[in-house]
Formats: C-alpha cells, sequence, structure tokens
C-alpha cells in the first residue's frame, strides 16, 4: 500500500503496544488510512484478558443500573453492525432472565429490558418478550419457582478470533505485527519516538511518530518505561473468572441469572457439550498476567448454578476454568462490579513533542468505536491520514453475501461434499469465506494431512502458523479454537513436536495450565 505520509526519519507512523483487542482494532484502523502501522505483543495475540471473556457482544444490560447510558447506547448500535462484519464468528442468542431469584422487581427488570431494547437502534434482533417458564421450553432444566421471565437477545462472538481478524487485516493493509515482541523503552527524541524492543533475535530500536499504550493491564508498567510520561489516570484490576462444566440444560439459549448479591452470573451454551458460567468480578492486587481461578470463585459460580439449576454439578464437574485481568479505568468505586466498564483514552502530546496516546478501559463490543476514537484524537499527530472507514468494512472471511451464514454452509457443503458436515460447520465458523484458503483442494479428509484429534489436521495448523501468528498448541488449542475442550490427552504433546519440526526442528514446550486440561 502506498503511504502518503511517509517520513524519512521514522520507521512507522504508529508503533501499537499491545495485541488484544483494542491494540489489533486500532492497527487496523490505522492501516487502511494509509498509515505505517508497527504492533508489538509480548506474547500471542489475544493471550490475556481478550481471550478471558465472556465471549458476548452486548450493550451490558446490568451497566443500566449504574447509569452508563452513553456507554451501553453505543454498544448496542456496535452489536448489529460487528455481527454484520463479522457473521462467522458473531452470532445472536438469545437470553433468559428468570424472575425466580431476582432480588429487582419484574417492573423494574422489564423497565431495563425497554431502554435496551430502544436505545441502540435494534433493526435485526428480537424484541423482549415475557414468557412462562412452566410452559415455555426455555424454562427445562430449572428449578421450580417464580415462573415468570423474560427473554432478550444479544450476540455472542469467539473473542479471540476476533482480535487476530483485526490483526490479519490490519496485516493485509500493509501493518507489521509482531507477537512475542516486548517494549524494552521509549522516549522522545525531538518529534519523534525512540523506542527499543526486544524478541527472541535481540534488541532493535524503532522510531515512531506515535505511540499507542494499549497494553490492558499493564498500561501502567508501559508508562513507566516512558521518562516524561503523564501518570494521572488510574487503572484498576479486576479479575473475572469462567467455568466450564458439562451441559446443564438443552437449548440454544442462555441465562442471565440474578444472585441475592445484585450481581449476575451468565450461564451459556459452549462447544455443544457443555455450559459457560461467568463471571466473578473480584479486585485484584496482584501484578499483571495470568491469574487462575480461587476456591472463592468456584464456589460463588457453583451456588449459583445449584441455586437455579435441577441438575446438580460438583467442583470435579468443572472441565476447565479460565481467568482474566480486566484493565478498568479507575472511577473510584467501592465495588468491583460497579466499576466503569467505559474506556478513557489519554492523549500525552503536542506543543512539538510527539504523542502518547493510553488507553485505559474498554470492552470487547465498543472496540472498532474505541480505535476510531483513537484515531480521530491522533488526527493532529498524523497529518494526512485518511478518514474513518471500518463501520461498513467486513472482517477477514466475513464478506459473505447478506451476512447469511447458514446460506455459505450450505454452499461449502455442496463444494466438498465428501468432507464431514461437522468438520466443515467448524472450519466455516472460524474462518468464513477463508476457509477455501485453507481447504484448498482437499476432497477427503486424508487430503488434510495428518489428525490430532478432534477435527484438528496438519493443514489447518499449517495455515494457523502461516497466516495467524500461531507458534505453539496452545495457541490453537485454546486460542485459535476450543478444540483443547475436545482432543485427546495426547494432542498438544503431538501439535508441539509438529510446530517444532515445522519451526525450529524441535519441539516447543506446552502451558501446563492450557493443555490437555
Amino acid at each position: 500500500m502506498a503511504d502518503p505520509i511517509a517520513s524519512p526519519d521514522t520507521d512507522t507512523d504508529l508503533l501499537i503496544v499491545g495485541g488484544g483487542i483494542n491494540g489489533a482494532g486500532i492497527a487496523r484502523d490505522a492501516a487502511g488510512r494509509g498509515l505505517r502501522v508497527t504492533l508489538v505483543e509480548q506474547d500471542d495475540l489475544a493471550s490475556h484478558t481478550s481471550s478471558a471473556s465472556t465471549k458476548l457482544i452486548h450493550g451490558g444490560l446490568r451497566y443500566l443500573e449504574y447509569r452508563e447510558f452513553r456507554l451501553v447506547r453505543e454498544a448496542l448500535i456496535e452489536r448489529e453492525r460487528l455481527w454484520r462484519m463479522a457473521p462467522h464468528i458473531i452470532w445472536p442468542l438469545e437470553f433468559v432472565l428468570p424472575q425466580s431469584q431476582s432480588p429487582r422487581p419484574a417492573w423494574l427488570v422489564r423497565l431495563g429490558l425497554f431502554l435496551y431494547d430502544h436505545l441502540g437502534g435494534r433493526e435485526k434482533l428480537p424484541a423482549t418478550r415475557t414468557v412462562a417458564l412452566d410452559r415455555d421450553p426455555v424454562g427445562r432444566g430449572l428449578k421450580p419457582g417464580n415462573p415468570k421471565a423474560f427473554v432478550y437477545s444479544d450476540c455472542w462472538v469467539e473473542d479471540s478470533r476476533l482480535v487476530v481478524l483485526n490483526a490479519r487485516d490490519a496485516a493485509d493493509r500493509g501493518a507489521t505485527i509482531l507477537t512475542h515482541t516486548r517494549l524494552i523503552a521509549a522516549e522522545r527524541d525531538g518529534a519523534t519516538w525512540r523506542a527499543t524492543i526486544e524478541d527472541a533475535a535481540g534488541r532493535r530500536e524503532v522510531r515512531a511518530r506515535v505511540l499507542v499504550n494499549a497494553a490492558g493491564p499493564w498500561v501502567g508498567e508501559v508508562l513507566g518505561l516512558v521518562p516524561d510520561a503523564r501518570r494521572d489516570r488510574g487503572v484498576r484490576l479486576v479479575k473475572g473468572s469462567h467455568i466450564v462444566v458439562p451441559k446443564l440444560y438443552e437449548g440454544e439459549h442462555a441465562f442471565l441469572l440474578q444472585n441475592p448479591d445484585r450481581r449476575v452470573v451468565f450461564a451459556i451454551p459452549y462447544e455443544g457439550a457443555f455450559t459457560l458460567v461467568g463471571t466473578t468480578d473480584e479486585a485484584w492486587q496482584g501484578a499483571p498476567g495470568r491469574a487462575a481461578i480461587d476456591q472463592g470463585e468456584v464456589a460463588y459460580l457453583l451456588a449459583t448454578i445449584d441455586r437455579y439449576f435441577e441438575r446438580p454439578v460438583a467442583q470435579d464437574d468443572v472441565a476447565w476454568s479460565y481467568s482474566g485481568i480486566r484493565p478498568l479505568y479507575d472511577d473510584h468505586a467501592a465495588d468491583a462490579s460497579a466499576v466503569t466498564r467505559d474506556y478513557v483514552l489519554d492523549v500525552d502530546g503536542g506543543d512539538g513533542r510527539p504523542a502518547l496516546l493510553s488507553v485505559f478501559g474498554g470492552k470487547i463490543t465498543t472496540y472498532r468505536k474505541l480505535a476510531e476514537h483513537a484515531l480521530r484524537e491522533l488526527s493532529p499527530f498524523l497529518p494526512g491520514a485518511g478518514g474513518a472507514w471500518t463501520a461498513g468494512a467486513a472482517l477477514p472471511g466475513g464478506d459473505m453475501p447478506d451476512a447469511d451464514f447458514d446460506r455459505f454452509l450450505a454452499d461449502l457443503t455442496q463444494r466438498y461434499p465428501a468432507l464431514p458436515r461437522a468438520l466443515l460447520r467448524r472450519l466455516a465458523r472460524g474462518y468464513g469465506t477463508r476457509v477455501t484458503r485453507l481447504l484448498g483442494d482437499a476432497r477427503t479428509p486424508s487430503d488434510l494431512g495428518e489428525d490430532f484429534g478432534a477435527g484438528l489436521h496438519a493443514r489447518e495448523v499449517d495455515y494457523l502458523r502461516a497466516e495467524e501468528w500461531a507458534r505453539s498448541a496452545e495457541d490453537i488449542l485454546f486460542r485459535r479454537s476450543k478444540l483443547g475442550l475436545h482432543a485427546p490427552a495426547d494432542a498438544a504433546a503431538r501439535v508441539e513436536v509438529y510446530l517444532g519440526a515445522a519451526i525450529d526442528g524441535g519441539p516447543r514446550s506446552a502451558d501446563p495450565e492450557k493443555i490437555g486440561v
């Protein structure tokens, strides 16, 4: 791509630190405006907060209780827009909100749902309806009680894939995406930034016009690397944990469950055979990084299940759990659940000083607007950049006619009649229209190479390594997919050996916390 604003004394226009949803979204938006973009991520893309969400594209119904009307409206508008952009990884999901254990009066809940239906210009998603759980199929599996419930709609998203597809589109538009690369130091040098980055090959210097701090939980640590950075914004770390248990009920709907402490927990169909239950909200005082669910959180989520569902679940039934550290903007709320999920963008620069943009807070649903807002804030420092463009632009694989996934899958099944339908459906969900790049001329499963289990073949591993920055079994089995929940016990080790032979002639080490769970 031609660069209309290239400067001979810089290597890149934007140096973005952080390969989560905000960093990847900003990289995509900037690259599409003709800017030179370099993104560095110390681990894998989406390896922390952005892969530890409840995996929803939603307005955030409970945020209405905290009067976050602007945030909810923006998120509701984005909800259907993102669905159209990526119908392979985003799709509608109905939520049942029982009143049997509600600490809130039914009239108040219904009023909130009325606002939820009308704040954001809903077009395709159905409006809220009232059901009787003792007569409607959505009540099956629940303990008896007050039969009244409300049913509303939001969307599901494959969160890790959303990050990867934004990075892929950014790279397709000229961006450089560097995983397993960390920022070591950065300082202003006249009108530009001089930054030191480090990967397995060693350290090197990068000169940039703008530095973007989208490091999520590490936003404060990145500010600490900049000698003259402004530090008057705070980040509050909150841990959210989820458990995955055997399927609690039949049906493709989800539940929004209200607890006596007024917190809410989702129960969502997951990977066919499971139910995803979460999240918790716990203040996190430790260092940023990976966190594990604690016994108190497990007990809280199991108690929620026991309060609502007929099927008993014990701790030994938990098939998998994950936790993420959310970097929320510190608005000094006393309760971690009440801390704002809105984002704050802080620009430090001007008067000849190059800009440092730091991202505080945010949520997956509003990442595209956040990126658009970030580029607007940076426009004085990037003269000549193009205008906003992402609102109607499909993500890689999302360019299917009328955003109709079912029609696309039917056509794909006709094109590859000898491949199992379940395999084609999973691949279509993951890769959309780009699935044909992966399948190529394959006609039978044997054409896809070694089968590592659960439908993961060597050709898909090769594609993920070449096109999506995958370097380990964990990247493939628990981020690019969730096949780790289905694959045999030895799958991770076999994938590591295969990757090692392909990359550097030797096996890579797996993360025991994520592999073979």
